[in-house]
C-alpha cells in the first residue's frame, strides 16, 4: 500500500509539474501578445496624432489647453480680420491693440500698455535721463494734460503749469489719445523744436507753445540755505536716487548749520513708492504709521516707520496742485503721523497704486493694483489733501508763456500782448492800461525793460527780451515766495 501510495504521489506530483510548465508556457505567450499590442496602440495614437495636428481642425492644436470661452469672441474678431480686412495686417500691432484696449476699458487713466519703445523710455523717465521737455502728463476725460512740469525743465521754463491741457502737438490733435502715446509725440532729441496748443483751466482761448526739447536729467534734490539758519530742500521728483541725494542734502545742509527746514514738495508729480517709504521714514518717528494699502479684496495692509536716520529739526512741507501720488504719500505720513505742518494749496489727489508687469519682448503694461490710505484710513483720491495753512501764489504766477519767437510790436491787439502787461506791470514797469492793445504806454514800458537790462531800446518784444521778461518774473516769485515765507513763520 505504501508502494501504491507513494507511485500515486509521483504521478501526482509529475502531474502537476507539468500543469506549471503548462501555464507558465501560456503566460508567457499572453505577456508577448501583451507587449505588442500596447506597443501598436502607442504607435497607432502617436499617428493619428501627427495626422491630426499636421491636416486636422485647428482645434486639435488645444489638446491639454484649458479653454478660456470668454476669449472665444476676441479669437473670432482677430480670425476675421485676418481672414477678410482688405489688406494684409501685422500681427503684432492687433495683439498690442488688443492689449490696450483691455487696459482702456478699465477706465483708469494711470493704467496703460507700453510697447518695447514705449516701456525703455518710461524706465528711462524714472532711472538716468531722457530727451524731451520735462513734463508729467495724464489722461482724463479724454484729454491729456500737466500734471506737474520737472524743475528747471524747457516745460517749466515755458511756463506749463499743473492741469493746462494739451489739445496738439505740432498741429495734430491728440484728444482722446493714451498716455503713451502723447508722450511719443512730445519727447524728441535734445534740441529739436516742439509746438503745444494749450488750454489753461478758466481760459477759452489756447495759446501755441513752442519748446525746445533738452536732456531732462534725474536730478530730483535741490538744497539751499537760507537766512536764520533756515535750510530749503525741494524734491523734484521721486526717482531711483532719490532718497541717497536727500540724505546728502540734509547733511551738508546739517555741516552748514541748518536749524529748521522747509522741504518743498511743490509741482512734484511723484514716482517710486519704495523712495517715498524710505522718506518718509526720516521724518515719522519708529512705529508709527506712514500709510495704508487696500487691495480690491478690501484687505488693508499698514507700512510703518522704522528706526535709522531721523530729522529732528523743525519743518514745514510746502505743496501745491501739482504735488502728487508719492508726494501726497509723504505729505500725508508726516502730517498725521508727525504733526508736521502743511503749507500752500490743496494736492493733486491721486490715492491709487501702480506695479508695471513686463513681457517676454521688452513691453509691460502698467496698472492699478491698489489704493493707498493715509496713516488715518482716509482715501484722497480726486480730492486731494488740504494743508494746515492755505497760501495761495500771486496772480502773476499763473500766467501763461510768451512765445519769443512771436514779434510784439506797437498797434498789436491780441492775449498774448495782455500777458506782456500784466507781466511788466508785475515788476513795476507801467505799461498803461492792461487792456491787450500795445500802445505807447506799452511800448514805453518794454523801452524801460531793455534799457535797464542793457538790451536794445527798440519798444518791441521779441527773443531775448520776451526770454528775459519771464525770467525776472520767476525770480521775483522766487525770492517774494508767499508760501515759503509762511513756512517759515510757522516754524518760527
Amino acid at each position: 500500500m505504501k508502494v501504491v501510495e507513494a507511485l500515486e504521489q509521483d504521478k501526482s506530483t509529475e502531474q502537476s509539474v507539468t500543469e506549471e510548465e503548462n501555464q507558465s508556457s501560456y503566460l508567457k505567450i499572453k505577456k508577448f501578445k501583451f507587449v505588442m499590442l500596447l506597443f501598436f496602440l502607442v504607435f497607432a495614437t502617436a499617428g493619428i496624432t501627427t495626422f491630426a495636428l499636421a491636416f486636422g481642425d485647428e482645434k486639435a492644436v488645444n489638446v491639454g489647453v484649458t479653454e478660456r470661452s470668454e476669449f472665444n469672441k476676441l479669437y473670432e474678431a482677430y480670425d476675421k480680420l485676418n481672414e477678410k480686412y482688405y489688406k494684409d495686417l501685422d500681427e503684432e500691432k492687433l495683439v498690442n491693440g488688443a492689449i490696450n484696449g483691455l487696459l482702456e476699458s478699465v477706465g483708469d487713466p494711470y493704467s496703460d500698455y507700453m510697447n518695447q519703445d514705449e516701456a525703455k523710455k518710461f524706465q528711462e523717465s524714472i532711472s538716468s535721463s531722457f530727451e524731451g521737455i520735462g513734463a508729467e502728463i495724464q489722461e482724463k476725460d479724454g484729454y491729456i494734460s500737466i500734471v506737474s512740469p520737472i524743475k528747471g525743465s524747457p516745460a517749466e521754463k515755458a511756463g506749463l503749469q499743473p492741469n493746462d491741457k494739451i489739445l496738439k502737438v505740432d498741429g495734430e490733435s491728440i484728444q482722446g489719445m493714451s498716455v503713451t502715446d502723447a508722450v511719443l509725440l512730445i519727447r524728441g532729441e535734445k534740441g529739436t523744436k516742439v509746438t503745444l496748443t494749450i488750454q489753461r483751466p478758466g481760459q477759452e482761448k489756447t495759446t501755441e507753445v513752442t519748446i525746445t526739447r533738452d536732456e531732462i536729467p534725474i536730478e530730483t534734490v535741490y538744497a539751499e540755505m537760507k537766512d536764520n539758519g533756515v535750510a530749503e530742500i525741494q524734491i523734484t521728483s521721486f526717482s531711483e536716487n532719490t532718497y541717497k541725494e536727500l540724505v546728502n542734502a540734509i547733511n551738508e545742509m546739517q555741516d552748514k548749520g541748518m536749524k529748521k527746514l522747509v522741504l518743498d514738495l511743490r509741482q512734484n508729480p511723484g514716482g517710486l513708492l519704495d523712495q517715498a517709504i524710505k522718506i518718509s521714514n526720516l521724518f515719522v518717528p519708529e512705529g508709527e504709521v506712514l500709510f495704508q494699502v487696500e487691495d480690491h479684496n478690501g484687505k488693508v495692509e499698514k507700512y510703518v516707520s522704522e528706526g535709522g536716520q531721523k530729522v529732528n529739526v523743525p519743518t514745514a512741507i510746502l505743496v501745491d496742485e501739482g504735488s502728487a501720488s508719492a508726494s501726497e504719500i509723504l505729505a500725508a505720513a508726516v502730517s498725521e503721523s508727525n504733526n508736521i505742518p502743511l503749507v500752500g494749496t490743496k494736492t493733486f489727489g491721486k490715492g491709487t497704486v501702480q506695479t508695471a508687469e513686463e513681457f517676454e519682448d521688452g513691453s509691460n503694461m502698467k496698472f492699478t493694483t491698489a489704493k493707498w490710505l493715509t496713516p488715518n484710513g482716509n482715501w484722497i483720491h480726486e480730492k486731494g489733501i488740504t494743508p494746515d495753512y492755505e497760501v495761495k501764489m500771486p496772480d502773476y504766477a499763473q500766467l501763461p508763456y510768451i512765445n519769443p519767437d512771436k514779434e510784439l510790436k506797437e498797434s498789436d491787439m491780441s492775449d498774448a500782448v495782455k500777458t506782456a502787461e500784466q507781466m511788466l506791470n508785475a515788476l513795476e514797469l507801467n505799461p498803461g492800461n492792461v487792456d491787450g492793445y500795445y500802445d505807447e504806454d506799452t511800448k514805453s514800458a518794454v523801452k524801460q525793460f531793455q534799457e535797464k537790462n542793457k538790451f536794445e531800446a527798440t519798444g518791441i518784444l521779441k527773443g531775448e527780451t520776451t526770454v528775459k521778461l519771464m525770467d525776472q518774473l520767476r525770480q521775483k516769485l522766487k525770492e517774494n515766495d508767499p508760501q515759503f515765507k509762511k513756512a517759515v513763520e510757522v516754524l518760527k
